[in-house]
């Protein structure tokens, strides 16, 4: 009797680049202190270094803060301009990664000209494979940075202590990445 024994595909080591068709980067901020607005980018790129030592891994990735989409155009062209992203002078948010755990993924984040250490939440959903033929990889990260700290402190004050948008950024990043062609 012969036995087929199905393999699990691993994390290779390698280049592996972010597939963006499967992958989103969404944010979620208090308006009013009273709801959450939520957001993404719809545009940007990435790549993750998968090295023999997993925690010697990289990543590196760069948003296009032009593609922000709050499902209101005329909030998504406030803040491209200068009281936000100012896009004409910083066209891009970057990030790239100085040590990566089991459990967060910590780096240098760039926006608005300025670079602040930040670190996220991580999680490793696996590898699997396509109906393409495809090896695929999943992650997501959460976290939060504050806006202010980037030179972002467009506000207006409501009432007798209130702000208009809240300071606290929170991040979501569902990411799914392909061996690099």
């Amino acid at each position: 009797m012969t036995s087929t024994q199905a393999t699990m595909p691993t994390l290779t080591k390698g280049e592996w680049a972010i597939e963006p068709v499967h992958s989103s980067v969404g944010f979620t901020v208090r308006h009013l202190g009273l709801s959450k607005v939520r957001g993404q980018f719809n545009a940007f790129t990435g790549a993750v270094e998968i090295a023999d030592d997993l925690f010697s891994s990289s990543v590196t990735a760069s948003v296009d803060l032009s593609s922000i989409d709050t499902n209101n155009p005329d909030r998504d062209g406030h803040l491209k301009s200068t009281d936000f992203f100012g896009i004409e002078n910083n066209p891009q948010m970057t990030f790239s990664s100085t040590r990566i755990t089991e459990s967060t993924l910590a780096g240098d984040l760039t926006l608005n000209g300025i670079t602040k250490p930040v670190t996220f939440d991580l999680e490793f959903h696996g590898v699997a494979v396509d109906g393409y033929g495809t090896t695929r990889a999943g992650f997501s990260a959460t976290g939060k940075i504050l806006r202010s700290a980037f030179g972002i402190d467009f506000n207006m004050p409501v009432g007798l202590d209130g702000m208009l948008i809240g300071d606290k950024i929170e991040v979501e990043l569902e990411i799914q990445a392909v061996p690099a062609a």
